[in-house]
């Protein structure tokens, strides 16, 4: 249920106007200390309140929760308010679009794993793990890594710590957004290369899929093969 909620919700976002709002906007890029990361507050929102808010609602929470530390920050910095809370947002913002798709893989993980399986917040983040999953006696420990050639998510820095269980890495590399939008060469000798490459990497073998509005998020089939993996082993 809560799956179909958040893909709807995933279609729903506007794309192309964030996009032409804070993509030029690169002001506030200096790495920020755990106090006004939003990472937290994300995985608080959208896994364990599940309520999927358009990202206006949520930064206006952020902005709220972290008022004081923010403005601490900024005067720390130097930067003028005008500045800051110009650039503040586009930074959350790519921060936000990354971490809301791969909590989508977390839910898409639960959905093949089953209800309660999964497990994601800020202290497994920080350990290493996008997010967890118990099945059969296992732990499972799935780090999402994307490459994007735009450049676009820039995620804070991860410590990683022992924690038990597999490490999983989920690689994958992402075209741009005019890319995705707009695969097929102008001079019609069919896609541009990075596009091509992307498809049958990645959308042909079923491991990815894009929403109308250029989204990009996991299928189930990855987690298929490894639930397939596990109960034949346990057979």
């Amino acid at each position: 249920m809560f799956l179909k909620k958040l893909e709807k919700f995933l279609v729903s976002v506007d794309l192309a106007s964030y996009r032409k709002r804070y993509l030029p906007i690169k002001i506030v890029e200096m790495d920020l200390p755990k106090s006004i990361q939003a990472i937290s507050l994300l995985y608080e929102v959208y896994w364990d309140r599940k309520e999927f808010l358009p990202f206006e609602s949520f930064y206006e929470e952020y902005r709220h929760q972290h008022k004081k530390a923010l403005e601490e920050f900024r005067k720390k910095t130097q930067m003028c308010s005008k500045c800051f809370y110009k650039g503040l947002p586009a930074r959350i913002y790519r921060t936000w679009a990354s971490i809301v798709t791969q909590i989508h893989a977390g839910y898409v993980a639960e959905s093949v794993f089953g209800d309660g399986s999964t497990s994601m917040s800020a202290e497994l983040d920080n350990k290493g793990a996008d997010f967890q999953i118990s099945y059969k006696g296992r732990i499972l420990n799935y780090q999402v890594k994307k490459e994007t050639q735009s450049r676009e998510v820039r995620r804070e820095k991860k410590v990683k710590e022992s924690i038990p269980g597999e490490f999983i890495n989920i690689e994958y590399k992402v075209p741009n957004y005019e890319r995705i939008k707009n695969p097929n060469r102008k001079d019609g000798n069919g896609l541009y290369k990075e596009y091509k490459d992307f498809k049958e990497n990645f959308l042909d073998p079923g491991y990815l899929r894009i929403f109308s509005n250029g989204f990009v998020v996991f299928t189930s089939h990855i987690f298929e093969e490894k639930k397939r993996q596990i109960d034949k082993g346990s057979k």
